[in-house]
């Protein structure tokens, strides 16, 4: 809810708060700042946010935008980077799909769990469950929620010039993922999940306990990756890669 965030000035989630005083915005910016914090030798979180500053802009549509400079970077040095990415080209590829679930695959959602007034009802009806709302609250945000949100998609289904039918882009998105890792690896990341695998899997899965998800599982390739992520998460695999 709003009030639960009124005491922030940045008006987003996710906001992760370090020990009540360090506040970290942006979960491209959290995922590369925890990242580094946790392979690199001596560095602070206080000291390794400064290397992710904010940038204010106006959009084309005239309101205030926030912005992060350097949010795909891992701030390390040479020893450590060569450690993280010891294959070329690999960090590069990290990057640039981290960048492309920001700026593509997290833009077909809405779409897809808001496409119609029954799955809008029904993604509604999911959150307000699993949010533990308060009965008058839950009804609000069901059914004025679900109507917004239904108009909200037909607008970014537009802006993002998707086809008629979005659950097409969103198949294409998904094997087009499955495709860049390839059949000789388990993850981007090879054996073991990079911030790229990391990214996608977050993005996609917000779907889960909905259509759009079932339709995605049944009708693309990703179901093999998506359980391996789900696994590799469950048993906090990044930790066995760099602990400090």
């Amino acid at each position: 809810m709003r009030r639960e965030i009124k005491w922030s000035a940045y008006r987003k989630v996710p906001i992760l708060m370090v020990d009540e005083h360090l506040q970290l915005n942006d979960s491209s910016v959290i995922i590369s700042s925890l990242k580094t914090y946790v392979v690199s030798k001596g560095s602070s979180l206080s000291d390794i946010l400064r290397c992710y500053p904010e940038m204010k802009s106006v959009n084309d549509s005239g309101k205030e935008v926030t912005e992060y400079n350097n949010k795909y970077w891992l701030m390390l040095s040479q020893d450590e980077t060569a450690a993280v990415y010891p294959d070329k080209g690999s960090q590069k590829e990290e990057m640039k799909w981290r960048q492309w679930a920001d700026d593509w695959l997290v833009h077909l959602i809405s779409p897809n769990v808001y496409r119609s007034t029954g799955e809008a009802l029904a993604s509604f009806d999911y959150i307000v469950r699993e949010g533990k709302f308060g009965t008058l609250e839950g009804w609000f945000a069901k059914y004025v929620g679900a109507a917004a949100m239904f108009v909200i998609a037909k607008r970014l289904k537009s802006r993002h010039n998707l086809q008629d039918d979005v659950r097409q882009d969103l198949y294409k998105a998904v094997n087009n993922w499955v495709a860049a890792i390839g059949k000789k690896r388990k993850f981007m990341g090879g054996e073991q999940p990079n911030l790229a695998d990391l990214a996608v899997f977050g993005v996609l899965r917000v779907m889960e306990g909905l259509q759009a998800f079932d339709d995605m599982m049944a009708n693309t390739k990703v179901k093999p990756w998506y359980r391996r992520m789900e696994s590799a998460t469950r048993n906090h695999d990044g930790l066995s890669q760099s602990s400090r």
